[in-house]
């Protein structure tokens, strides 16, 4: 501001030395404050209307913030209610030994046994990540159960042990 201070005088300076006539030289000068006045005028105006703006935004931005922080308050209560199960499981478990089903939280799949609380036996956890054996329906004595599997080798087990009593009947009949 100094600065335009000192260039302003500069300015009047200029007229006083180049303007002899005293009328004119102040008609000149008071047309030049006038002028000086009007852009003071509009730079003022243009201040304001600028610094009106800048408040608008303000404001505008804080209300973006507000439903932003609000968005993502709900964006956590629903991830909080979608992933709050995430770390434990609850599983339904029958026990192989007793057959007595309990519920079991399960902290994670790395866990591979859990203890029947009815007959205190332990429970292999078979997480289905071992690819399953041809023929397999997922229940055999790989997996502590009956299956098709299974029972095909018990039939030709069967059919093997009957063969071999047969092959003896006819070595008694010829005696």
């Amino acid at each position: 501001m100094s600065d335009m201070s000192g260039k302003y005088k500069q300015i009047i300076k200029d007229l006083e030395d180049n303007i002899k006539d005293e009328k004119e030289l102040e008609f000149v000068k008071e047309k030049f404050a006038d002028m000086s006045m009007l852009f003071m005028d509009m730079i003022e105006r243009v201040t304001r209307l600028t610094d009106s703006k800048i408040q608008e935004i303000e404001q505008k931005q804080h209300d973006i913030l507000n439903k932003i922080n609000s968005v993502q308050s709900a964006v956590s209560g629903i991830e909080s209610d979608i992933y709050e199960d995430e770390e434990n499981y609850e599983f339904e478990i029958v026990c192989p030994y007793c057959n007595y089903e309990f519920a079991a939280d399960i902290e994670d799949e790395s866990k591979e046994e859990i203890i029947c609380p009815e007959c205190h036996n332990t429970i292999e956890l078979d997480w289905n990540q071992e690819e399953e054996v041809s023929g397999c329906s997922g229940s055999c004595s790989h997996c502590h159960s009956e299956c098709v599997a299974e029972e095909e080798e018990e039939y030709h087990l069967d059919d093997e042990e009957n063969n071999v009593e047969n092959e003896e009947e006819p070595n008694d009949e010829d005696m």
